[in-house]
């Protein structure tokens, strides 16, 4: 197994990895609402979003993968939210609308998705922010999450974070519990009606932990 920094050629996995990360536990991912479209669809847009000129948290240059047999079988993303966050991804989508066609030209999202997207958590001021956690069916339970999660904490420390934060649909316990495993907590939550009609879970909660803090020892294992 080795971890390695995902690069343009990996673009499809990405878009496989963002697609399926949103997704998680729930009947219908963010992605899903946002795009309305297709599988298809979706995995084309998210690969051209990948590989924009403009970096974001989406970008490939953000992720790490685990690659076995030179193959990626699992990833997460890791960014500063003041250079890379969402205003970023709003200055690189107009690229990804121009090329693709899957939802035309705007890039604003319809009033139905603009309500889900609302529900997402705001960035703790100063955090690393972890997104898009995603691993092949067949590689999971082997403590993959593990090793990414530390390499891209280790990845935070560098850049000078004190502490990370991650999020996750509200009632994803496996999730919650891997996330537990290397020292998140539970910060807050943020429940949106409109969010449970169309993803099936009440909303998102933060989790944060302090990055220069051991991670708790454990025996259990990834799920």
């Amino acid at each position: 197994m080795e971890i390695r920094q995902a690069q343009r050629e990996d673009a499809a996995f990405l878009a496989w990895l963002i697609l399926t990360a949103g997704r998680a536990h729930v009947r219908k991912g963010i992605w899903d609402v946002i795009l309305d479209r297709t599988d298809e669809e979706h995995l084309s847009f998210l690969q051209l979003l990948a590989v924009t000129r403009i970096p974001h948290l989406f970008h490939y240059s953000c992720y790490l993968l685990a690659e076995m047999n030179d193959k990626p079988v699992a990833g997460l993303g890791g960014y500063d939210p003041r250079s890379l966050g969402y205003a970023a991804l709003r200055r690189a989508l107009p690229e990804v609308f121009q090329k693709s066609g899957v939802v035309g030209q705007a890039p604003q999202p319809s009033e139905r998705a603009a309500r889900v997207i609302d529900c997402i958590p705001d960035e703790v001021e100063g955090a690393w922010v972890i997104d898009s956690v995603a691993t092949l069916p067949e590689f999971r339970r082997r403590g993959i999450v593990d090793m990414l999660l530390g390499a891209i904490l280790d990845r935070g420390r560098g850049q000078g974070f004190a502490r990370a934060q991650i999020n996750m649909y509200i009632g994803n316990i496996p999730a919650q519990r891997a996330y537990e495993k290397q020292g998140f907590k539970v910060l807050d939550e943020k429940r949106c009606a409109d969010f449970e009609r169309e993803i099936g879970s009440p909303g998102m909660a933060r989790l944060i932990r302090d990055l220069y803090s051991p991670t708790p020892p454990t025996n259990a294992r990834t799920p």
